[in-house]
């Protein structure tokens, strides 16, 4: 029997990614090309394709553990491949992410994984390079995540952060930057980074005064939070689609987030409460439930935010409630002086606490960020507290843990500012459960993996001049 043979000059169909594939690839390219938040690019691209459920749910896992994997991801790579990032081409090396994170970190069959991602090498550029896919790609299916672990990390003997950092696919020097705050605690420092790595609850706030918590988790089919008294944990969908998002009676915000806003609002002040000031109000969380409970007091708020596009955000994140939004900058606002009761500054940061949320955070930032970062939180800090009269309160807070963004900003103004620390830690402590390890003060920092929440930081400053 003569053996099958193709016609000469046809070649076999090439098979594209299929939709979720396809749909997460895509992500990985506007991350590395345009520098896109792939938490902003792939929900789009989902509605946009109409892909739902399963699909979904895949697409879902492999942009963002992608993103979160990069680092670790490129050094299997370019082990595998035997040639530097630098000379991969960027789309060529996008794929092999894509097909690297299925071998090492997902269950999908590795021929599957293998084969799917060398078809599109072979569409997106040539044979030649699909072959060159496929040969990294079956050298770095011959083990395990775990293998290529303990080859590539650094010696848990002689850098055992740096172990720790490559193992969780952070860098170095954000894992630092963590055992750091940790201080004593830093032996948590592989559980911190792992509670970035895992997908978070979306944190839902009801809107005080407008609907409850418990109302909101019956409406969306949530649980009731465990700290904050607005907080809904809500296991899964599209929270854009929910009623109570729509009709202004709930937001999407971290739980820990509710809670630096909520301790502003139970802070001690002396003599007057009629004003209070969101120095910098994007995109309008936090100022949205200011002006709700404000609402119940009989105070005013005013938000400052410079940035035209995020105070749009404020507008509308704010429809409804009396607030007053002047787009300008923090450190200059033209506000009287010592005309305000209470003052908020959620300081714009490396968001370092964030991370879980925004998946390609990481590797994005870069330790020669912090010391600009620092010295404008230290600028809008003194601003807040010019703002605010004798008696009233500053509530500065990051979402990062980063001593220089945290505990040596506030130090800064207990040096040069006529204020002192009140304990913070009463101000977080009040609501459903008992929050455990605030630490021992006067300063509150919340963690992922103790609370659940973004690792936000906050300190309370009485002024008194």
């Amino acid at each position: 029997m003569r053996p099958v043979t193709r016609p000469q000059g046809k070649r076999r169909a090439r098979k594209p990614l299929d939709p979720a594939r396809q749909a997460a690839f895509d992500v990985l390219r506007a991350v590395s090309e345009r520098d896109a938040y792939a938490n902003l690019v792939l929900p789009t691209l989902l509605r946009e394709r109409h892909i739902s459920g399963r699909d979904a749910a895949f697409a879902t896992e492999l942009a963002y553990g992608a993103c979160r994997a990069l680092g670790l991801l490129d050094a299997v790579i370019v082990h595998a491949a035997n040639r530097p990032l630098e000379r991969i081409d960027p789309a060529l090396l996008d794929l092999l992410r894509l097909g690297t994170y299925q071998l090492l970190r997902t269950r999908v069959d590795a021929h599957a994984a293998v084969d799917t991602t060398v078809e599109q090498a072979a569409i997106e550029f040539d044979t030649a390079r699909a072959g060159f896919v496929n040969g990294t790609l079956r050298t770095i299916a011959s083990r395990d995540e775990a293998s290529w672990v303990a080859e590539l990390a650094p010696s848990a003997d002689t850098d055992p952060v740096g172990n720790i950092a490559f193992t969780h696919a952070h860098p170095r020097w954000i894992a630092q930057s963590f055992a750091d705050a940790l201080g004593a605690d830093a032996g948590e420092l592989r559980a911190l980074l792992a509670s970035d790595d895992d997908r978070p609850l979306v944190h839902l706030a009801a809107r005080p005064g407008v609907m409850t918590a418990q109302d909101l988790a019956l409406a969306v089919d949530g649980e009731v939070g465990r700290y904050s008294p607005y907080a809904v944990y809500l296991s899964g969908g599209d929270p854009g689609q929910l009623d109570a998002m729509r009709d202004g009676q709930a937001q999407v915000q971290d739980e820990g987030s509710q809670l630096v806003a909520r301790a502003l609002t139970l802070a001690p002040v002396e003599g007057t409460d009629e004003r209070w000031l969101d120095l910098c109000a994007g995109p309008g969380g936090k100022a949205s439930i200011l002006a709700a409970v404000a609402t119940g007091t009989g105070a005013r708020v005013t938000a400052v935010e410079p940035t035209p596009h995020r105070a749009e955000l404020v507008e509308r994140t704010l429809r409804g409630l009396d607030v007053e939004v002047l787009r300008v900058d923090g450190r200059e606002t033209g506000l009287p002086a010592a005309s305000f009761d209470r003052v908020l500054v959620d300081a714009p940061c490396t968001g370092l606490g964030a991370l879980r949320r925004r998946p390609e955070a990481r590797w994005r930032r870069q330790p020669g960020d912090v010391p600009a970062l620092a010295k404008l939180q230290k600028q809008l800090l003194a601003a807040a507290i010019a703002l605010t009269r004798d008696g009233g309160v500053v509530l500065y807070a990051t979402c990062s843990p980063h001593l220089a963004e945290t505990v040596g900003v506030v130090a800064d103004a207990l040096r040069r500012q006529p204020v002192t620390a009140l304990d913070a830690r009463p101000l977080f402590d009040a609501g459903r459960e008992p929050m455990p390890d605030l630490g021992p003060g006067p300063y509150v920092q919340l963690w992922p993996h103790r609370h659940g929440t973004d690792a936000m930081f906050a300190a309370a400053l009485r002024v008194q001049r």
